[in-house]
């Protein structure tokens, strides 16, 4: 009787420590593929406006089964700098529920040279 009313809690509980997981998973995911994005974009000599397709080709590389529903949007960072940002939604376990919302971003200073005393 005890394990009747003990195991859906159980049950409960591993579920969502799985959703959990999958969850961290595709944050994880939308981080490495925003800052990958920022990375071809800032290099020397690079176009800017790339950021956003190499985090897309990141996401489709790497995990496009773990982030659905994946939107790369460039980030206007300031002057001198470039950035992007990764949103989703994580997968789910549970049939007809959406995953959880997944967003990251990230930014850097466009590499340049400069000379010596400028800004």
């Amino acid at each position: 009787m005890e394990l009747a009313l003990l195991f859906p809690a159980l049950l409960l509980v591993v579920t969502s420590l799985v959703q959990y997981g999958l969850w961290f998973h595709a944050r994880s995911l939308a981080l490495a593929a925003a800052q990958h994005g920022v990375s071809v974009a800032r290099s020397y000599d690079a176009d800017h406006s790339t950021a956003p397709a190499a985090a897309r080709a990141f996401v489709d590389a790497h995990g496009a089964d773990t982030l659905v529903n994946v939107a790369t949007t460039p980030m206007s960072a300031g002057p001198g700098e470039v950035g992007v940002e990764v949103t989703g939604r994580a997968i789910s376990i549970l049939p007809g529920i959406p995953g959880p919302p997944v967003r990251q971003a990230a930014e850097a200073p466009i590499e340049r040279f400069t000379t010596a005393g400028a800004p």
